[in-house]
């Protein structure tokens, strides 16, 4: 075979490659816009993700606009209640939260249920991440425990919202290492911020992005994940510590339960491949999301276990029987 006609069959074979990736990208594409719909108000992490995914999926899908709606009321539950009613034509996406999702029916003061949501995709978490003030003479989580335990019920843990993640997550720390301190419970972030870092509370149960917007001024102890963050490296696991507990805020996108099947495998497709573009990848890494991949295949598995471990805090908020 002479130099010439490899270089002819090498320029073929590329052809059809290229042909191919542009095909199956079209058929991944929606091919009108996508309705994404959002129930938390504008600048906050939730807007944020939605926000990334916008931009990415513009690239891989320059036909087609992501138009991102807001119905935000009453922690989420205001467009949870009524998702359902949105058409199920494979354009109108939701986007939801954990625990949220199974915290509010529990707590019985919204109009739906989890098993109302079908989710389709989980691409993301915020760690959980117990943290003192940079001017705390706690200095390490032995500190901590030791302190805790030296001082029942007087250690103070900011957190955002009652009966909240962040409240969940204080009970399940009391819990797991056997300790009593006190949760302070703030209107949103922002608020509990000011306290942490005037060091008006003890600490806070917070995320990962807490500890990289506000790093210099807080001292991060533990967090919730695999392995150790790589912004956060001397910041230990709580399963280094002795704990099986990897966990957080998860957020994903649900469809009206009149979705088709193929509609939603496509959606989780296109969102799938959002989570693997490297430009989703660095965004992710610098606020501090952990990226997940749980899909339609996996997502009756996930949820049921997400569900017991969500009923097990209510139990521990003891709000589930209201």
């Amino acid at each position: 075979m002479t130099t010439k006609f490899k270089q002819i069959i090498s320029g073929v074979l590329l052809a059809a490659l290229s042909s191919l990736s542009v095909s199956a990208l079209a058929q991944t594409c929606s091919d009108k816009n996508y309705l994404y719909h959002q129930a938390f108000p504008p600048g906050g992490e939730s807007d944020v993700s939605a926000r990334h995914q916008q931009i990415v999926l513009k690239k891989k899908c320059p036909a087609i606009d992501t138009v991102i709606q807001y119905k935000a009321g009453a922690g989420g539950a205001l467009m949870w209640s009524q998702m359902n009613q949105l058409p199920g034509d494979g354009l109108n996406i939701i986007g939801v939260n954990l625990p949220h999702i199974v915290f509010q029916p529990l707590e019985g003061q919204v109009q739906y249920k989890t098993a109302d949501v079908t989710p389709v995709f989980w691409f993301h978490y915020t760690p959980d991440l117990l943290v003192v003030p940079e001017q705390s003479p706690i200095k390490s989580f032995a500190d901590f425990i030791k302190a805790a335990q030296a001082n029942p019920g007087k250690l103070s843990l900011g957190g955002s919202g009652l009966n909240s993640a962040n409240h969940a997550a204080h009970e399940r720390l009391n819990a797991a290492f056997k300790v009593k301190t006190i949760y302070i419970p703030f209107k949103g972030t922002g608020d509990m911020a000011t306290s942490v870092l005037g060091a008006q509370v003890d600490g806070a149960m917070t995320y990962v992005p807490f500890a990289i917007t506000n790093k210099g001024r807080i001292r991060p102890l533990a967090v919730a994940m695999e392995k150790r963050h790589p912004l956060l490296p001397d910041v230990p696991t709580f399963k280094e510590l002795g704990v099986d507990w990897v966990d957080g805020a998860y957020r994903g996108i649900a469809v009206p339960k009149s979705t088709p099947a193929e509609a939603k495998k496509r959606i989780f497709d296109q969102w799938a491949a959002l989570n693997s573009d490297p430009e989703m990848l660095t965004l992710a890494a610098k606020i501090g999301f952990e990226l997940v991949n749980v899909g339609v295949d996996k997502m009756d598995a996930f949820m049921a276990e997400k569900t017991k471990l969500y009923t097990e805090s209510a139990k521990r908020l003891d709000f589930s029987k209201k």
